[in-house]
């Protein structure tokens, strides 16, 4: 017995998915019926170096047989997803951005052809509606803290209240995010704060756009 991991193992799987597209791509009798291929992300379990070198591959693969029939690929995957930009922004290609409001439950599916897009643009994007609404919930916190774990993580900086050096108030802001974002609940249970900590949850946002002016795309533009 052999005992692969699982990234070994996606990438098995995905060498045999390669070779039935070859087929299908030459046209062989026994897939002459197949006119569009479904992929659904074909990176879970793999490093970055692996994710790279299937994207690209991919892309290749679609590239070479753009005209035979359409292909669709789903990913969660941020890395996988932008690579994939890259390599196919000079083919005739659509790319969107499936979003679940946390506010309202809807669904939304917003294009995202001009610049690649990230989970974490759209999550800030989505503090902000709560910001702009004063509908702020303990989960806020945990997805504020989470977008500075991000950002920290991309600067370099060895802790998320890194990010707030400079900042007044930083070492309460710091401690805020600290306290609020736990608890024994579920950190996706809604559960509106008061009106002290919705003030001090507004600053902290408004305090990080000011010094990170990240560009939030509007997500409630729906494409038909």
């Amino acid at each position: 017995m052999i005992k692969i991991s699982r990234g070994e193992e996606v990438i098995f799987i995905w060498c045999l998915f390669l070779a039935l597209c070859q087929l299908v791509y030459e046209k062989h009798e026994s897939y002459q019926w197949v006119k569009y291929i479904y992929i659904d992300d074909p990176v879970s379990s793999l490093d970055d170096n692996n994710t790279i070198a299937i994207a690209c591959d991919l892309a290749t693969l679609l590239k070479d047989n753009k005209d035979n029939f359409k292909v669709i690929i789903s990913s969660h995957h941020g890395l996988f997803f932008n690579v994939m930009c890259n390599e196919l922004k000079k083919q005739n290609h659509r790319k969107y951005f499936l979003y679940k409001d946390k506010i309202t439950n809807q669904l939304y599916l917003q294009a995202t052809d001009d610049v690649p897009f990230f989970h974490h643009v759209a999550n800030l994007r989505e503090l902000q509606r709560a910001v702009d609404d004063n509908k702020i919930d303990r989960y806020h916190f945990n997805m504020m803290r989470n977008i500075l774990e991000k950002t920290s993580s991309f600067l370099g900086y060895n802790d998320f209240s890194d990010c707030l050096s400079g900042i007044d108030d930083e070492f309460l802001y710091a401690r805020a995010l600290n306290l609020l974002s736990h608890g024994n609940h579920s950190i996706y249970e809604p559960r509106e704060m008061n009106e002290d900590n919705k003030k001090l949850f507004k600053q902290i946002f408004e305090n990080f756009l000011t010094k990170y002016p990240f560009n939030l795309p509007n997500l409630t533009e729906i494409q038909q």
